[in-house]
């Protein structure tokens, strides 16, 4: 068989009972995290742009809009959430695969009536999907201009859906042949609104491609290794494998990549950079006045998708070196306060930006394939001296330094701060975090102000 073929049978064949105990984990802290800035990013202008305009005329009522009253066909309800979910670039690294994945299930788990492990068992699948298509392109799509998110996000989405369906192997060969004929999204519309639009759009491509394969659309059997399909069509320099054996189900990926949740809500390209910084200007109480230069070293790619070195916006912001340097050091912190036009237009940081240097490191991480081996960030002073920060491999969050519960919660808390939401946050995070134990249904109990866990088991 092909590889089309070999991920279509992968996803008919695994259940919950065949997931590792990481994958799980991994799965639930996406659904955490996701669900949180998805809040968050539901009260940003761009969210409420694609909710008018998707949902202008629609009758069927499948799945909620923000855990609201607020209701509409599955597909929609995923492309709403999903764009709210990357809205803010605070959902979780590696390509964003929570914030397509988590509102398309959401979306039509809650029309299906799909349990919590249900919708786990889907989301491992979509990841790992992911991860084998990801694995066999050996350039960099950033640097094609490709917006990893958007392209493989299509593909995942459906894997998802298509596992949550229970469709046989030939039939979810099918959707992911379908998904790959909607997989878009490029580099150049960073920093725009376009951009979390990628997400909310695969959402809805993977429910719809699902949706297509069940009602009996035909897709080509080989769509994703054929010499003119998904992977060619993707590749930097065609330097792809379409042919090696698929591992998938054999080597789990999740554990390994698994999810890195941001503390920051700006690209993670930036995050290393950023704990260095914070670091360097609390030990030494580092003024912008006595700053003559701030040397940052980062990677070639990463420069590539920090394309805004004079941003002017608080979208453009989360996208530029400069900006966060300059705000870490003279705020001391980087929050959803501080990517604001206003506070990217202040005189202080303006002023600070343009001492900001990059200089580009060679070679990348062995796990964070566009990243450099790690970021660091040299201060020279005006008085001559030069202070150095330690050499980053890791942001706080990554899943190797992972946030502890509470600070997890605290990230949680404050999204739906920011987008003044009612919800019972602490029912909403446990029932979230204790998702292996919801049943059928669940989410409809939840939307309705019913569904809580109560002492770690489901209400």
């Amino acid at each position: 068989m092909g590889l089309t073929r070999d991920l279509g049978d992968f996803i008919a064949r695994t259940t919950y009972r065949d997931l590792p105990a990481e994958g799980i984990a991994v799965a639930k802290l996406g659904f955490v995290d996701c669900v949180g800035v998805m809040l968050a990013g539901s009260v940003e202008p761009v969210a409420e742009i694609v909710a008018r305009t998707v949902l202008d005329g629609c009758e069927k009522p499948e799945a909620s809009i923000f855990f609201t009253s607020r209701r509409a066909p599955a597909p929609l309800a995923a492309w709403v959430n999903g764009t709210a979910a990357h809205a803010l670039d605070y959902d979780d690294a590696g390509g964003h695969r929570s914030a397509i994945l988590v509102p398309a299930l959401l979306a039509e788990g809650e029309a299906l009536g799909s349990s919590g492990q249900d919708m786990i068992t889907a989301y491992v699948v979509g990841f790992e999907v992911w991860s084998e298509l990801a694995l066999r392109e050996k350039g960099q799509l950033h640097e094609r201009g490709w917006h990893p998110t958007g392209i493989y996000g299509a593909l995942a989405a459906a894997a998802a859906c298509a596992k949550l369906h229970a469709l046989d192997g030939e039939t979810s060969a099918t959707a992911l042949g379908i998904a790959a004929s909607q997989a878009s999204g490029l580099v150049a519309n960073f920093g725009s609104m376009t951009k979390p639009f990628h997400a909310g759009n695969s959402a809805r491509a993977g429910v719809m491609a699902a949706r297509l394969a069940v009602n009996g659309m035909t897709a080509s059997a080989n769509a994703l290794e054929h010499g003119r399909g998904f992977l060619s069509a993707i590749s930097q320099e065609g330097d792809f494998d379409a042919t090696s054996p698929s591992t998938i189900g054999r080597k789990w990926r999740i554990g390994i990549e698994g999810v890195s949740i941001k503390k920051f809500p700006t690209c993670y390209c930036t995050h290393r950079s950023i704990d260095a910084m914070l670091d360097l200007a609390a030990q030494h109480d580092i003024k912008a006045a006595d700053v003559e230069e701030i040397e940052v070293l980062i990677g070639k790619t990463q420069k590539a998708i920090l394309h805004a070195d004079q941003p002017t916006t608080g979208l453009e912001g989360k996208f530029s070196i400069q900006f966060v340097m300059a705000c870490a050091l003279i705020e001391r912190k980087v929050t959803l306060g501080g990517l604001t036009d206003p506070v990217v237009q202040r005189a202080d940081i303006q002023a600070l930006m343009p001492r900001v240097k990059v200089t580009l490191l060679e070679g990348y991480d062995p796990i964070l394939t566009q990243y450099s081996p790690w970021d660091q960030v040299k201060v020279r002073l005006k008085d001559g001296r030069v202070l150095e920060s330690a050499q980053v491999k890791r942001a706080k969050g990554h899943i190797s330094r992972p946030l502890s519960e509470e600070e997890l919660f605290e990230k949680f808390s404050s999204c739906l701060d920011f987008a003044a939401c009612d919800l019972d946050r602490r029912g909403l995070f446990e029932t979230l975090n204790h998702l292996d134990q919801q049943p059928a249904g669940w989410l409809a109990r939840v939307v309705a102000g019913k569904g809580r866990v109560a002492q770690g088991a489901a209400a």
